[in-house]
């Protein structure tokens, strides 16, 4: 399974406009449901907001990756967010957040779905593949970056 496979081009978003984390989840939410259209927005964002209250999913160096799992999910998905300007995420180490995959996944799905969430965190542990996705200049240069790390 490779990130790429589960992220259309569609759903990346390289201007995000949020200030706030809910503002910022919510843009996400809409990215994903434009190549999901099925899904319930309201849905997406209680999954979204009841795992960011067990603990913020900002995990550091300029990343957040919020998900959850929702009934009735065909699969995995995958939205992209870049910020220039930050969210404050509640990183853990304070800074705000330019880079969100936001990862929804099948209630049933266990496995997959912390493969996904470790995939994610390996690339983006990369400084260089962070500033190239910061530096990048549309979603196609995005997703093509993403694509070449995966080979």
């Amino acid at each position: 399974m490779k990130i790429s496979e589960l992220l259309n081009p569609l759903a990346i978003v390289t201007d995000l406009k949020a200030t706030s984390k809910d503002a910022a989840l919510s843009e996400l939410t809409d990215a994903l449901l434009v190549v999901a259209p099925s899904l319930r927005r309201d849905d997406v964002l209680q999954v979204l907001q009841e795992r960011e209250r067990l603990g913020s999913t900002g995990i550091g160096d300029g990343v957040a990756i919020p998900h959850g799992k929702l009934k009735g999910m065909p699969e995995l998905m995958l939205a992209f967010g870049r910020s220039s300007s930050g969210v404050d995420f509640e990183s853990m180490d304070g800074q705000p957040a330019h880079l969100f995959f936001l990862l929804l996944a099948p209630e049933e799905s266990v496995g997959v779905h912390l493969k996904a969430l470790a995939r994610i965190s390996k690339l983006l542990k990369d400084a260089e593949v962070r500033q190239q996705m910061l530096d990048a200049t549309d979603s196609g240069q995005i997703y093509k970056l993403i694509c070449e790390r995966e080979e």
